[in-house]
């Protein structure tokens, strides 16, 4: 009898065990993965897929099992499971987009974010929404090693810093063509319809040898979306306690049944005056700015973009309006901008295409009464031929830009003939690039360019770089090593230049500046059974100047001296970013940048300028799935930045304090079309010290000698961070699929 009974219970603890057998087939783009890992949750059960991408699990007497799928490069697969449900059938794991996105800007063709020899850093649109701002300039802020810089406290314009290195060597680009340059420096990055960008591709360091001149810093690449691919309508607008509002609205078209086109609008509007500092003057500049895009491809093969863009910007003394304009009446700083932008890219075939691009800025602006009106035309077309042969993947570019630009300013006038004269500049050139397969773990990419600038002459750019990798992919190295040069253009890449009351000086005629640069870059994933996943993509990097320009604020307070420095100029430093994401639907980035900036002549060795030591970012997500939320906190920290003091009586602190800014976002979503968020900037409400404009009780410098111990002029010139502190916000997005 008592043998009987341990039979019967034997049966039925198989027959428990048999009905908790899970099988499945695990498939990833059409194909079955072959050691695919297979586990339970919280045990140490697991297997792995056969040749077929087969799988077999007992789950024993487990409590409501949940098994995990993970495969590298791949999202992980969760699932709870039960005795109903044994054959789980086809499973299909989708690539994970944060590994294998495709990038174009570190070798001018699509290839692999994992596989590119160029370490290429990508932010989907997706990882601005966690920080709602009115333009590219102000989103950037979260982003490591990337510093936007305000350089007036007046009329708040700014460029974009990229490890320590000024904004004019870094070169914007909008779908890989030089749309952001020269004259529009320090206001292109406004008025870009947020709604339609797909991601930025940032490369840091030189990129002159495919890019040319002012890609000596590092390359930003708004890349914006495909019309085909996009949302019938898209629209976002927010709105700040402060008074701003910001609208972007995208509509999808049909032109034919082969074309589809993008029509993209921004509109952003500021007029509130606010003076919290009590220094008289605006703390936040006013702005009227509407921005009109419109995309449309043309079958398979030609694809084109315009965009216009107009901004009446002012700020100065609060009771300033425009009928004061350029009068020494009431201080204001007015810039009106217009700006038009035709851009495409047609393919004779898949092997070689043709890209070209045709920009006019305009600039009407008063800085109290000194007027500076320029013009700017840029045109620019380089055909792209592309070349597999064995092991070499062979790239040549021909390319032509030509630059028109005047203004009214001695940049532009003829000594000789005491006449104006424009500058027209024209820049053939030539590039060549060969990637090397070693071997599936190793590549080598070798690159010269050779450009002829009808002003400066020759100029050759040559570049190196070598990555190589374990057999997975989870370790990677890559070595970086070029050349960039830079052709300077002070009026319109350096607003300190018209701003405020001191005289600019040339000791000689500028010349090029050159660079070397030298990147080591490590990235390591580590992927864990419980489907988690961290990153880390570390850096160091080496940049020698030689003829670098550094505008001279300390020899006469008077006065900004512009010279090549007969010297040299050294950036270096390191930086590590740190990505992880949790299967609680817990996202954490981190990112710290360390830089030591120095320029050394004859012996003596000085610090720029608004170069910090140090930055840290981060963003920190959780989505609460079940209820539709989501939370995102996101902030900065920038160690001191030297700043530009009017001689040894100024009492104003020569660094600027270490500082943070912080913001915080809710975000609630209803069937995947709606989004309604809240949030609040500038946590901690920081902003400078209000004696950061000297003088600003004499803006036109009348009194110089009543009541100036420190003998100080008007100056706005000392700025490191906005005068606008906390602010609420509130914004609603919606799309129709």
């Amino acid at each position: 009898m008592l043998l009987r009974l341990l039979l019967v219970v034997g049966f039925l603890q198989m027959s428990h065990a048999q009905n908790n057998l899970v099988k499945g087939v695990v498939f990833s783009e059409g194909k079955t993965l072959e050691g695919a890992s297979v586990i339970v949750y919280g045990s140490k059960i697991g297997t792995i897929t056969d040749a077929s991408g087969n799988f077999e699990l007992q789950l024993s007497n487990i409590k409501n099992p949940r098994i995990i799928i993970s495969y590298l490069g791949h999202k992980s697969f969760i699932k709870k499971v039960n005795t109903k449900e044994q054959n789980l059938g086809n499973i299909v794991l989708e690539i994970d987009d944060q590994l294998e996105e495709v990038v174009v800007s570190g070798t001018l063709k699509p290839v692999s974010k994992l596989d590119s020899p160029v370490p290429v850093e990508v932010y989907a649109q997706t990882f601005f929404k966690a920080n709602p701002t009115s333009s590219v300039f102000e989103a950037l802020e979260i982003v490591n090693g990337i510093r936007p810089q305000l350089n007036c406290n007046v009329c708040n314009t700014g460029d974009i810093h990229i490890n320590g290195q000024e904004g004019s060597y870094t070169m914007i680009l909008i779908d890989g063509l030089p749309i952001v340059s020269g004259l529009s420096t320090v206001y292109g990055l406004s008025g870009i319809p947020q709604s339609l960008i797909e991601r930025l591709e940032i490369v840091k360091g030189p990129a002159s040898t495919l890019y040319g001149s002012e890609a000596i810093g590092g390359v930003i690449n708004l890349i914006t979306k495909i019309p085909e691919n996009t949302n019938k309508v898209s629209y976002d607008t927010f709105v700040s306690d402060w008074g701003e509002l910001n609208t972007d609205l995208g509509y999808k078209y049909k032109l034919t049944n082969q074309s589809t086109g993008l029509l993209g609008v921004n509109y952003f509007n500021y007029s509130n005056p606010i003076d919290n500092n009590g220094d008289g003057f605006t703390d936040l500049t006013l702005q009227d700015r509407v921005s009109i895009f419109n995309k449309f491809d043309i079958g398979k093969k030609l694809s084109l973009a315009t965009r216009y863009v107009y901004e009446d910007r002012w700020g100065g003394q609060i009771d300033w309006n425009s009928s004061y304009r350029g009068g020494d009446q009431i201080y204001g700083e007015s810039i009106y901008t217009s700006r038009i932008e035709f851009f495409g890219n047609y393919k004779f075939n898949e092997k070689f295409s043709f890209q070209f691009s045709l920009n006019d800025h305009n600039q009407n602006s008063a800085y109290g009464t000194t007027i500076f009106n320029a013009n700017q035309t840029i045109g620019f077309g380089q055909f792209i031929w592309n070349k597999s042969v064995r092991k070499n993947d062979v790239l040549i570019g021909l390319a032509y830009r030509y630059t028109f630009y005047d203004d009214d300013t001695t940049a532009t006038f003829d000594d000789i003939n005491s006449k104006n004269k424009a500058e027209k500049t024209h820049l053939p050139g030539i590039f060549i690039q060969d990637e090397i397969k070693i071997d599936k773990q190793n590549t080598l990419l070798l690159g010269v360019r050779y450009d002829y600038n009808s002003i400066y002459g020759s100029i050759f750019t040559p570049q190196l770089n070598f990555k190589t990798s374990n057999k997975e992919q989870s370790s990677i190295f890559r070595f970086s090593m070029g050349s960039g040069y830079r052709v300077t253009q002070v009026f319109t890449e350096d607003h300190a230049a018209l701003t405020g009351a001191r005289d600019v000086v040339f000791l000689n005629d500028l010349k090029p500046e050159k660079s070397w640069n030298i990147n080591l870059n490590y990235v390591r994933k580590i992927y864990f059974t419980q489907g988690h996943i961290i990153d880390f993509d570390s850096s160091i990097f080496r940049t020698v100047f030689s003829n670098k320009i550094i505008p001279n604020y300390d020899s006469n307070p008077n006065q900004i001296i512009y010279d090549n420095l007969s010297g040299t100029s050294v950036t270096q430093g390191a930086s590590i970013n740190i990505n992880a994401l949790f299967q609680n639907s817990l996202r954490i980035n981190l990112g710290i940048t360390y830089i030591d900036s120095f320029v050394e002549e004859e012996g003596v060795k000085s610090f720029p300028y608004l170069t910090e030591h140090f930055q840290g970012v981060w963003r920190v997500e959780k989505k609460i799935n079940r209820h539709g939320l989501s939370l995102d906190l996101t902030g900065s920290v920038t160690g001191p930045l030297k700043l530009p003091l009017l001689g040894d009586l100024d009492p104003r602190a020569p660094f600027s304090p270490t500082f943070s800014i912080i913001n915080f976002q809710l975000t609630k979503r209803w069937n995947n079309t709606t989004e309604f968020y809240i949030g609040v900037k500038n946590i901690l409400d920081f902003t400078p010290d209000k004696n950061s404009i000297a003088r600003a009780n004499d803006p036109f410098d009348r009194d110089l000698l009543n009541d100036n111990p420190y003998e100080l002029t008007f100056d706005p010139s000392y700025v490191y961070a906005s005068n606008q502190g906390i602010r609420f916000f509130f914004g609603l997005r919606w799309n129709l699929l």
